[in-house]
């Protein structure tokens, strides 16, 4: 049975090239227009996962990713950290010394922004990098490159004049792969969690004590507005080892006396460590 996994983009996105790192080429992918889309397909089951980008090493954290996943009941089933490659994409027969324009979402024109001052172009913003690759293999404007990923250029028949083409190699986005059930514990493990402190002082302090306490790794803590309750932060927290372990238990334990609330994202296999993951050691 072919495994259909959702995300969101069109086809050739750096979400898509995610889904073939962690799931391999024979699966299914799904595009979705927007990421709200993304949790509609999986909550109605027309997708088995999903693939959701929630940070970047240069960007920063996926801010709607965060608010939908703490609106959902579904649960992460694993991460994964894609290296994030630019390529300079045209149509076949365009040469470097033609270009005039260079088409891509905002953000990666300006990872790209040193390489594309050498070539004397003019960088022009697009809705997303697959959706220029995909609107130029449509006009075949003379002239216009997109940047995009190579998967793109192979989905729709471009030229890579270029690869790797960003000014900053450690770019790395990191993903969850979104499930409805546990996923099965793994050699190594993560728990992804939110809550939010009591209004006292002191109240995070107590809150992150916790784990210190208790010898748990904290790989990840961020705030973000809490939206129905202004000026009340929630905390969102990634930490070494699975709820089942018992000084998880115990940390979980004491968290949740202490909180005014807590919600459990998941316990999943995981990539070692950030370091690692990204071949800095």
């Amino acid at each position: 049975m072919t495994v259909i996994v959702g995300f969101q983009g069109v086809q050739g996105a750096y979400s898509e090239q995610a889904i073939r790192q962690y799931f391999g080429d024979e699966v299914e992918a799904y595009p979705c227009p927007t990421l709200g889309d993304l949790f509609t397909a999986i909550e109605t089951r027309q997708v088995t996962y999903a693939m959701l980008p929630v940070e970047n090493a240069l960007a920063g954290a996926v801010s709607q990713a965060y608010e939908l996943l703490m609106d959902s009941d579904l649960r992460i089933q694993a991460d994964v950290v894609l290296h994030v490659h630019h390529s300079l994409l045209v149509p076949n027969g365009v040469d470097l010394a033609d270009l005039k324009a260079v088409r891509s979402h905002p953000q990666a024109l300006a990872q790209c922004e040193k390489y594309l001052r050498r070539l004397g172009v003019e960088p022009e913003p697009w809705y997303d990098t697959a959706g220029a690759a995909h609107d130029l293999s449509k006009s075949l404007e003379p002239g216009v490159a997109a940047i995009a990923s190579s998967l793109a250029g192979k989905l729709y028949n471009l030229t890579e004049l270029a690869s790797e083409i960003e000014d900053v190699p450690f770019n790395f986005t990191r993903f969850f792969v979104l499930g409805h059930d546990d996923p099965t514990r793994g050699e190594y493990n993560k728990t992804s969690l939110v809550f939010a402190t009591r209004h006292r002082p002191a109240a995070l302090y107590e809150c992150l004590g916790e784990f210190a306490t208790r010898g748990i790794n904290l790989t990840k803590i961020e705030s973000r507005p809490r939206r129905n309750r202004p000026w009340e932060p929630v905390f969102y927290l990634d930490l070494e080892g699975h709820w089942k372990d018992s000084n998880c238990q115990e940390a979980l334990a004491g968290l949740l006396q202490r909180a005014s609330f807590v919600k459990m994202l998941g316990s999943y296999p995981a990539t070692k460590t950030g370091r690692e993951s990204v071949g800095m050691d």
